[in-house]
């Protein structure tokens, strides 16, 4: 009953083949949330997979509902001593859409693919491949210690990737249940592939659409041109006026005053790397005197998503009736988002756009989030991590992306330690979607590592009231 025994429990179960048919199995099943008809099968990757394989950890399993939610949530826990510390965690077994048509030519989003050292799979990175990674770690330790040594709790939803609607509203009629002095969960990418990485928090999200409406049908453009406005035009110059040529971001509700000292010292050796399949980054772009980790990590980004007016498939020589923009803010903790939207217009109104309306894309907001560095919980993952992969793992205050991490820190109050196991160039959300198989061993073996080290009794621990 060691250390070392489960790391090798964990290497062995990974190279016998077993944790890629487990991972398979659960690939297969086409779990996508934003098709209504996928209820069923949301329902059985919660009962026929998730429910087996926790009773067989000997942890007690319920059906949680929520009104809001379209898919019930599954909630287990194995509680093995008041006196131990408690781990919360979270996974989601939902994926976005297959789009199996676009995928390379052999490949299914479906069946779970190896070539070239990769395996592809549709959920491989979020986040069937994350959560399953979690799960069997927390095996392996159970297999060679013959308990945890703490307590462990975990929640799994099937609509993250539609917003996860009823998961706020879940977490705040059973925070009892869900205490625990900590959450350890993984989504999201490291900051490459070779570094283990632990983020705090993530960043927040807002999309929202800004259109003009200038007339009921469009006319044409030889006998009106140069006596009507453009909307694509004018809806092109409002735009501008948000952000610079080069990304900067020009609404100065948007931005943090300044970049904290604990920010920017956790980002100090921090590289963003995507790999080979990533995209080259652009020094110039974005808010001028920050390195690129701090760009993505500690500061707010504005994105257009789409952009219509006219046909564009068929255009036509006819000046258009509307103008039609999807955006987006990435913001940081510090930045108000009741605010976001009264900025803008306030902004839209100074710079002589008050004809652009302006409107929240859907109810639910990721809001900014980020646990203090310093935490004492943040140390001891660090140096468990680092014993295990000998490498110094990359601490990042938040991800640069969106999770709904304010739910587990503002509602539950707990300290949120995201370890993830994928990496930037795994095509999450797209076609081909796939993991390196030596980032998902290595992650294995991390976290059998980890929650190992939970069981030792050196954890910051204290008792739950």
């Amino acid at each position: 009953m060691t250390r070392p025994q489960a790391i090798e429990q964990a290497q062995t179960h990974f190279d016998s083949g077993e944790f890629q048919g487990t991972l398979a199995r659960r690939i297969a099943m086409p779990t996508e949330s934003q098709i209504p008809e996928s209820g069923v099968v949301l329902s059985n990757y919660l009962e026929d997979e998730m429910r087996p394989a926790l009773e067989a950890m000997g942890f007690a399993c319920q059906t949680l509902q929520h009104a809001q939610a379209r898919s019930p949530f599954l909630f287990a826990q194995r509680i093995e001593g008041a006196s131990f510390p408690t781990v919360f965690s979270y996974g989601h077994g939902d994926v976005i859409r297959g789009l199996e048509s676009e995928w390379k030519e052999g490949l299914s989003p479906w069946q779970l693919s190896e070539r070239d050292g990769r395996w592809y799979g549709r959920g491989i990175a979020d986040n069937k491949g994350q959560h399953s990674v979690n799960l069997q770690a927390l095996a392996n330790v159970l297999q060679v210690r013959g308990r945890l040594a703490f307590n462990a709790k975990l929640l799994i939803e099937m609509g993250e990737e539609v917003g996860s609607p009823g998961l706020r509203g879940l977490c705040e009629s059973h925070k009892k249940l869900f205490q625990a002095d900590v959450m350890i969960a993984s989504d999201g990418p490291r900051l490459s592939a070779e570094r283990p990485t632990v983020f705090l928090g993530s960043r927040g999200c807002l999309n929202f659409d800004l259109q003009i409406d200038a007339r009921a049908g469009a006319h044409h453009s030889g006998n009106w041109g140069g006596l009507i406005s453009n909307p694509g035009i004018q809806l092109a110059h409002a735009i501008a006026s948000i952000v610079s040529p080069t990304g900067q971001i020009r609404i100065p509700e948007w931005v943090p005053a300044a970049l904290p000292p604990a920010v920017r010292r956790a980002l100090t050796d921090c590289e963003v790397d995507g790999g080979a399949d990533g995209p080259t980054i652009e020094p110039d772009w974005g808010e001028p005197g920050l390195s690129p980790a701090e760009r993505v990590f500690g500061w707010c980004s504005f994105e257009v998503l789409a952009f219509k007016t006219g046909n564009p498939d068929t255009p036509v020589n006819a000046i258009p009736p509307r103008a039609w923009a999807r955006c987006q803010l990435r913001f940081v903790v510090g930045i108000d988002p009741d605010d976001i939207l009264p900025a803008l217009r306030r902004h839209l109104a100074r710079h002589g756009f008050p004809m652009v309306q302006v409107a929240a894309a859907r109810d639910e907001v990721f809001h900014a989030t980020r646990i203090d560095p310093d935490d004492p919980w943040v140390k001891w993952a660090l140096e468990s991590m680092a014993t295990t992969s000998q490498k110094k793992p990359a601490l990042l205050p938040n991800l640069g992306g969106s999770l709904p991490n304010d739910i587990f820190t503002d509602v539950l109050g707990l300290r949120t330690l995201w370890i993830p196991h994928s990496y930037p160039g795994c095509s999450q959300h797209a076609p081909n979607e796939h993991l390196p198989t030596a980032l998902l061993r290595e992650a294995l073996v991390i976290m059998t590592g980890l929650y190992w080290d939970l069981g030792e009794g050196n954890t910051p621990h204290r008792p739950i009231a």
